[in-house]
């Protein structure tokens, strides 16, 4: 049994969420001071990717780091190359999945009690003990529940991952990549085993995003 799609796919979801929690962490908190219409600007432009068809998403990266494309070639010169690479599956799997990291953070954010950091500053907190010690603790209920969902959305994805890095097996294969191909060529036992693969690994993201929601809903810590 090639266990290689599994493996892949749990590095390309990992690695991606790794990325996400940081970008989307850091641009929530921006975006949550911003004013009202410059907030709303912000969200569209971070969002479009949730929006979009996978495959366009998927083509937009080819038009930005394709082999032939300037910026694909700049970055040639230094040996990264993202198309038919697996670490281009995690760069279309950042774009995807960023936008659900960000829009759970930003709540998470928006709902935070502004008095608790002030209370921390005028004990001469700096603000990035502030930020870690104070904010991050009490909103880490949405921002644990944005990583879960995070890593199902890049665990998951299909469309701009066939788009950018397609499939090799050994190479670039991913489970949903691999669903497709054993589809394809009429193998529908295969399939069927990484579709209950991916549907087991999907349950107990959804259950751990349950359990995480329910204590917050309960009222109690």
């Amino acid at each position: 049994m090639d266990w290689f799609p599994l493996f892949n796919s749990l590095r390309i979801a990992l690695l991606a969420t790794g990325l996400v929690f940081f970008l989307g962490i850091g641009a929530a908190y921006y975006a949550a001071r911003l004013p009202r219409l410059a907030k709303g600007l912000l969200d569209a432009l971070l969002t479009l990717p949730m929006v979009l068809p996978p495959t366009v998403v998927g083509y937009l990266l080819l038009l930005l780091f394709g082999n032939r494309r300037p910026l694909g070639q700049l970055l040639a010169q230094w040996d990264v190359r993202f198309v038919m690479t697996w670490y281009g599956g995690v760069l279309a799997a950042t774009v995807v999945a960023f936008p659900l990291m960000y829009r759970t953070a930003r709540g998470a954010f928006e709902s935070f009690d502004v008095t608790l950091a002030q209370a921390g500053q005028t004990l001469g907190l700096s603000d990035t003990f502030v930020f870690w010690r104070v904010r991050m603790p009490a909103c880490r209920q949405g921002i644990l529940a944005g990583v879960v969902l995070a890593f199902a959305r890049a665990l998951g994805e299909y469309g701009a991952t066939s788009m950018l890095i397609g499939y090799t097996p050994g190479r670039t294969a991913t489970i949903s990549t691999t669903v497709y191909q054993l589809w394809r060529t009429g193998d529908d036992t295969g399939a069927l085993f990484w579709v209950g693969v991916n549907l087991a690994i999907s349950a107990a993201v959804l259950l751990t995003v349950n359990l995480l929601e329910r204590p917050a809903k309960g009222g109690r810590p």
